[in-house]
This record gives structure tokens, sequence and C-alpha cells, in this order.
């Protein structure tokens, strides 16, 4: 049985506890719908997220491999010789959009170059075309990791919001609402027995004014029998 609040069982009370129970079970119903739509938005998400990340790592891997067998068949100073100095650059730029009172990041960006595929800062008389593969899947691949970092971090918020939500639900439906009930119910009972207990007082005040009645009549008819008999 749930705890009731320590309060004074009086019709105001009650009538004010009524108002929260009501405020708190409304809340409650907007809170599970919240958490409902919530928890569909983030299952959507983290199936994106999973079908995004795989995708990456695929990509990488290949990247990678390039870069290994560039590695391999480059020296290592020919190899920092050509990347020592990157020939286009990004800026980044981040906005947010609000999916049910969370925001979440949203990033843009757009290269520093005038020709977005200029991205080879180095000859192609030293280099492999290993390199030149590794560089080229990297340049395609940015934008993906972009929105693949904005994924994990929209996830990230909706988990922690749904979490929070979740904890409102439960305080509600387990605490809040059990303890204003059982409130309710012990004013509403002490509440009766008052009244209980007045109607059986007024009963008995009843009782004994019309007992002085019938004996102050009682004492009027003796004494009129009295003078009757007296003349």
């Amino acid at each position: 049985m749930a705890e009731r609040m320590n309060v004074n069982p009086t019709r105001m009370m009650l009538t004010s506890l009524k108002k929260r129970l009501k405020t708190a079970t409304r809340g409650h119903k907007l809170m599970k719908d919240k958490r409902d739509e919530l928890m569909k938005e983030f299952l959507e998400l983290a199936r994106e997220n999973g079908r995004l990340r795989q995708e990456v790592e695929e990509k990488l891997a290949d990247v990678y491999k390039n870069f290994t067998v560039a590695s391999a068949i480059m020296s290592s100073e020919v190899m920092e010789e050509s990347l020592m100095f990157p020939k286009q650059g990004v800026m980044l730029e981040v906005g947010n959009r609000n999916i049910m009172s969370v925001d979440v990041p949203v990033f843009t960006f757009k290269t520093t170059a005038e020709d977005p595929t200029n991205i080879f800062p180095y000859g192609f008389a030293r280099t492999t075309g290993e390199l030149d593969n590794a560089i080229s899947a990297l340049s395609d691949l940015f934008p993906l990791m972009l929105e693949l970092a904005a994924k994990e971090k929209e996830t990230s918020l909706l988990a922690a919001e749904l979490e929070k939500t979740r904890r409102r639900v439960n305080a509600l439906e387990y605490v809040m609402i059990p303890r204003l009930t059982a409130t309710i119910k012990y004013i509403q009972m002490k509440l009766d027995e008052n009244e209980r207990g007045n109607q059986t007082r007024l009963m008995k005040v009843k009782d004994m004014m019309l007992a002085e009645v019938i004996q102050e009549k009682r004492e009027n008819d003796m004494r009129e029998l009295e003078s009757y008999v007296g003349e």
C-alpha cells in the first residue's frame, strides 16, 4: 500500500489534492505518450545508426588497405612529404533541430578551396595509385562520417531524454499518483467519520431535547391535573 502524505484531513485539502491528482494523471498520460514516441524515434535512429556505422567501417577498411599498400611501396619519407601540407580544408557549421523537445545537432560543411575535387596535395610522379585511391575515398567518406557523428550524438541525446522521461513516468505512476490516491482516500474516510460523528451527536441532542419537552409536558399536565382536583 502506498504511503500517504502527512496533511490535515480537511475539505479544502481534499479539493486541492483532487486537483493535483487530476493534473498528475493527465501529466502521466502525456509523459507516457512522449516516452512511447521517443522509444519509436530511438529505435529507428539506432537501426539507421547501425547501418551507417557498418557502411563507414567497411569503407574505412578499404581506405586503410590502400594506405597499407601505399606505405609498403613508397618510402616513409616520400609518404610523409606527400601528406605534409594538405591542399583541401573544410569549414564545419553546426546547427540543430528539435525532436520531441530534444535539440540534436546538424552538421554541414564547405570546402576552403573553390574546387572541391582538388584534394591531392602532391604530384603524381613519386606516389602510387593506392595512395590516390585512399585520399579520394577519404574525401568521399568525409560527409558520411560527419553524418555518422551527428547520428551518434543524436542517439546519445535521445537515449538520455528517454531515460529521464521513463523515470518521470515511473515516479508519477508508482509514487506520486498512489500517494495522492491514498491520501485522498484517508481524508475522505476521516471526513465521513466526522460526518457520522456529527450526525450521532445531533441525534443525541435531538433525543435529549425531545425528552426535555416530554418531561416538561408531563410536568405541566401534572400541574394542571392537581389544580383541577384542588378546585
